[in-house]
């Protein structure tokens, strides 16, 4: 085995260990599920082999993915944005909270029987739901009035708010919510809410 392949390997562990004591204990943490029968914690999204090569948000995708028409949020005339169905890495979440695909479905298994339930299911029907997997830049924020600029505006993160909670540019799931749980707020949220501080990032109020 050569240097490169080692190095590969080790780096790949250490992201791993990394990732397991933020996520163990976390509502993402389904190493104990009776239905997950490696006893693995990552296993349900990520696999070192065998990932699903045609998903390119998430490294080593191994969940069924969503085929769901979703109804989207339009603002009621209001919203700026151009809003479209749900992609990037907010349809990797809808694959197991739009409540159509099981969690257990993964590695190859589609026949699963576990459904997200209660408020957690956000189902199909998204209007009632925060826009997400939208362009949001200095064009938007200029056209909206109440946005700030996410090019210039500090996230609290560290860095900007697109820097630091876009993907691409985009608004999505991921902008506010932390799927491996690594601040340990409730709802799973990259920052408090507390005095509405998470909203007030980006809404200019």
């Amino acid at each position: 085995m050569n240097k490169r392949i080692l190095f590969s390997l080790f780096f790949i562990l250490f992201l791993a260990s990394l990732s397991y004591a933020q996520m163990a204990g976390s509502d993402h943490d389904f190493s104990g599920k009776n239905w997950n029968n490696t006893g693995e914690m990552c296993v349900v999204c990520h696999t070192p082999h065998n990932a699903d090569a045609t998903v390119t948000d998430a490294p080593l995708w191994n969940h069924e993915v969503t085929t769901s028409t979703f109804t989207v949020y339009t603002g009621g005339g209001t919203m700026d944005a151009t809003t479209g169905q749900p992609g990037g890495t907010s349809k990797l979440c809808l694959s197991c909270h739009d409540g159509t695909v099981a969690v257990d479905n993964f590695g190859g298994q589609t026949g699963g029987t576990e459904f997200v339930t209660g408020d957690k299911n956000l189902g199909t029907d998204l209007s009632n739901d925060h826009p997400i997997s939208f362009a949001y830049d200095a064009a938007l924020a200029s056209l909206d009035g109440g946005l700030f600029d996410p090019t210039t505006t500090n996230s609290g993160l560290g860095g900007t708010i697109d820097g630091d909670m876009l993907f691409n540019g985009s608004l999505e799931c991921a902008s506010c919510h932390d799927v491996h749980d690594a601040t340990n707020i409730s709802k799973l949220l990259v920052k408090s809410n507390s005095g509405s501080a998470l909203c007030l990032t980006c809404h200019n109020k």
